[in-house]
């Protein structure tokens, strides 16, 4: 049987970055193996689903990248591929499994479970529900006649034990003393998770699911279920988590977690992909930086770690980076020519983006992100405040008034402008007023950019033009 793996999200809000590895994972043991990737939209929570996060999760895959070969947007043979579509048969296999004797409906009051909760608390036993307020088949007839509505749970047997082989984990063990008699359909006709999981995963011929381990104490159940209804044994492995550099649960309080955050913080698809491919997972021969091609050539389940994995942001933007700095120039104009027009609010004229094209780079050289870019160049097509920081820092030294009367006489003096030629006179300058690099040209930084922090200064200074250079440091010394 050929490989089948599923992408499942929950549209209740956009995609984090965990899930986004959970994905990948799948993405990449289907393209390994020549398989199926479906993705299918588990949206029974229908007072949190949104149209708006479901859109928000298929694009972010898609910029990540990563394509699917069936299910929701795409089509196949065993959709429709949206639990919200599937209800009547999530209860059509409710009904099958309690004319089976394998579930019942249940007559347990939320108050009679939370005593039971207690009870069991107190004497040192799991909190396991073991069915016994279930209804008599005459009782629940009766019951459901008269119009009440009652919940289903799955009979689990007890003694008993549930094993099976993780794929990344090795053999896991659940005493049935610790597994519930779950609900799989609600008063109200609802299936929970485990009903709608296993159902999906039955009827799409799924053959391996690859999820988070947060999920690994629901196996049992969705195993019980399986064979219950009559599906084939399906593959597991469960994902270790990521943390956050103080090693607690990824969350909020490290920062951004969705994808959509770290996109519109000019993270590259491509450095994003390969960071949440490395963590918990090693392509050997000590390598960080991995080709697409490479991850799927080398990619298997058992080669991920059972450790948790550290999400550090700092990280990924070295690795961004590493990206910005590889990208061809053209592809690195046409990502960042777009920020540039959107921070001034405006299109870069013909001569602009020329210039824009000259000192870009520069720019990606150091970058780091894409945001970055359009505060480092903003200088050279607009009019900019010098920042409060480098004029106490740099503007108050005594010679700075020299300096930048000299370099305005000898600017005004220079016959060919060009990067060359404005560092021989500005360097010569220097020499003769003998100062050094940094007191005698991060004076002219500041003027011309406003900033300490810029591009290279005299290609800089080439590109703003002959014009508007001499203008800013008459300006600078008019301030002073």
């Amino acid at each position: 049987m050929s490989v089948r793996v599923r992408f499942a999200p929950s549209p209740t809000g956009n995609l984090h970055v965990g899930t986004a590895r959970t994905v990948l994972y799948n993405w990449l043991f289907a393209r390994r193996h020549h398989g199926t990737l479906v993705v299918r939209v588990d949206d029974t929570d229908a007072e949190r689903s949104t149209a708006e996060f479901e859109q928000d999760i298929l694009d972010s895959v898609r910029w990540l990248g990563m394509d699917w070969d069936e299910g929701v947007g795409v089509g196949g043979p065993f959709g429709p591929y949206r639990q919200s579509l599937r209800l009547d048969r999530y209860r059509e296999v409710s009904d099958r499994l309690v004319a089976a004797g394998a579930a019942y409906y249940d007559l347990a009051t939320p108050q009679q479970l939370e005593e039971l909760r207690r009870e069991a608390t107190a004497a040192g036993r799991s909190p396991v529900y073991d069915g016994r307020f279930r209804a008599s088949a005459d009782e629940a007839a009766e019951r459901l006649a008269a119009g009440e509505c009652l919940p289903v749970r799955f009979a689990v047997s007890r003694p008993g034990e549930t094993s099976f082989d993780d794929a990344i984990r090795g053999e896991v063990h659940f005493d049935h003393r610790d597994v519930d008699d779950f609900v799989v359909l609600r008063s109200d006709g609802s299936p929970t998770y485990h009903l709608a999981s296993t159902v999906d995963d039955v009827d799409f011929r799924i053959t391996h699911v690859i999820r988070g381990e947060d999920l690994l104490p629901s196996t049992p159940k969705h195993i019980l279920l399986t064979a219950a209804v009559g599906g084939a044994e399906l593959a597991y492995a469960h994902i270790s988590l990521l943390t956050g550099p103080d090693g607690a649960k990824l969350s909020k309080r490290h920062g951004a977690t969705s994808l959509r955050e770290y996109r519109e913080a000019g993270i590259l698809p491509e450095a994003m992909r390969n960071y949440l491919a490395i963590l918990g997972w090693s392509p050997g021969e000590d390598q960080e930086v991995v080709r697409l091609e490479t991850m799927v050539e080398r990619f298997e389940l058992a080669a991920l770690s059972k450790n948790p994995a550290v999400f550090d942001a700092t990280k990924l933007e070295w690795m961004n980076g590493v990206y910005l700095r590889g990208l061809e120039a053209a592809d690195f104009v046409e990502r960042t020519l777009p920020l540039v027009e959107d921070d001034l609010g405006r299109s870069l004229d013909e001569g602009e983006r020329a210039g824009f094209t000259k000192i870009a780079p520069l720019v990606q050289e150091r970058a780091r992100r894409l945001t970055e870019v359009a505060g480092q160049v903003r200088f050279l097509f607009s009019d900019v405040e010098m920042d409060a920081g480098s004029r106490q820092k740099v503007m108050s030294a005594p010679e700075v008034r020299s300096v930048l009367e000299e370099a305005l006489r000898a600017l005004e003096d220079l016959d060919v402008w060009s990067a060359g030629g404005i560092e021989e006179t500005l360097r010569g300058m220097v020499d003769e007023m003998r100062l050094s690099p940094r007191k005698g040209l991060q004076p002219i930084r500041v003027a011309v950019s406003g900033s300490m922090v810029s591009p290279p200064l005299f290609e800089s200074m080439a590109v703003l033009g002959r014009e508007h250079t001499l203008e800013r440091l008459s300006r600078a010394i008019t301030e002073l």
